[in-house]
């Protein structure tokens, strides 16, 4: 069964090169009518370009119907402007793509604080800008797909990249909220940890690396993570053709007895604490309560 977008509004940041003119550009062909989202041109936010007139353009001479936005994401009225021209011009906004972001890589010994802020408001703030612009709408409607664009960095850490993995993790501590608070109204939200060879990625990858993580290998991710079947709360990792899932876990861990509940304790405890032979998924922050509470339950029962 294709899967189509058609009477599809979407709104793709950071469109104007790599993943997102990717996105966007499959979106439309799909039938979306899509608002492609670019500020800069460089890696570090800095410049501008007509990146996103371009896309929309090849958009169009395909068939398809786009508009360009320049609006910087880091800024809510921006945002808030951009997402009130698409539902006057198009009735709605059922998709949003955060794709939008920048690198200011440095190790944190040698890190401006303004690097780090300046990541963290594009990358999270950025998401949280867009999404809530158009959250009410999606409220309203009963429907809306929301892609957090996050990063193995995020998920893993990296080195030199403490303001870009704090920024991203974030980003899926803000998914899964918006996932709990969006599902009665049709709200499905989900993140993903694409790879591949783009402008932020270019002088990192080998020439070799670089053509086989082509953007367009992360879309069959991107857009099944916003279709209508698309499911809520999964983070995805994709590129090369290679798709995985990823999940944020807690093992059943142990209550120690009342003698042993000194720093001591649970330091000669801790190998058991650590076990992750019986991980669990974190579906939301109550797991953590439930799972406290009843071990604490078996243990006085014990």
């Amino acid at each position: 069964m294709t899967i189509s977008f058609a009477d599809k509004v979407a709104i793709v940041t950071g469109a104007g090169g790599g993943l997102g003119r990717a996105y966007a550009i499959e979106l439309a062909r799909r039938g979306a009518k899509v608002v492609v989202n670019d500020l800069g041109g460089a890696r570090d936010g800095t410049g501008h370009s007509d990146a996103a007139l371009q896309v929309v353009e090849e958009i169009r001479a395909a068939g398809g119907e786009a508009m360009s936005n320049g609006g910087n994401v880091a800024e809510f009225a921006q945002m808030e402007e951009m997402v009130a021209k698409t539902k006057e011009a198009w009735g709605g906004v059922h998709i949003v793509i955060n794709n939008a972001g920048i690198l200011r890589d440095k190790t944190f010994a040698k890190m401006e604080v303004a690097d780090f802020e300046i990541v963290v408001r594009v990358h999270l703030f950025g998401a949280m800008n867009v999404t809530k612009a158009a959250w009410n709408i999606m409220r309203e409607q009963n429907y809306g797909r929301v892609l957090m664009v996050t990063s193995g960095t995020g998920i893993g850490g990296n080195f030199g990249q403490t303001n870009y993995g704090a920024a991203k993790l974030g980003m899926v501590g803000l998914a899964k909220s918006l996932h709990l608070e969006g599902a009665k109204n049709n709200i499905r939200v989900n993140s993903l940890a694409p790879l591949a060879g783009t402008r932020m990625s270019e002088d990192i990858f080998p020439e070799e690396a670089f053509q086989a993580f082509a953007p367009e290998k992360v879309v069959p991710a991107a857009l099944f993570l916003v279709s209508d079947d698309a499911p809520s709360n999964a983070i995805v990792g994709a590129g090369g053709g290679y798709f995985h899932a990823a999940w944020l876990t807690m093992n059943p861990g142990l209550v120690l007895p009342d003698d042993q509940l000194t720093v001591e304790g649970l330091a000669a405890a801790w190998d058991r604490i650590a076990d992750r032979s019986d991980d669990a998924v974190i579906q939301s922050a109550l797991d953590q309560s439930l799972h406290a509470m009843t071990a604490i339950t078996k243990a006085h029962r014990a």
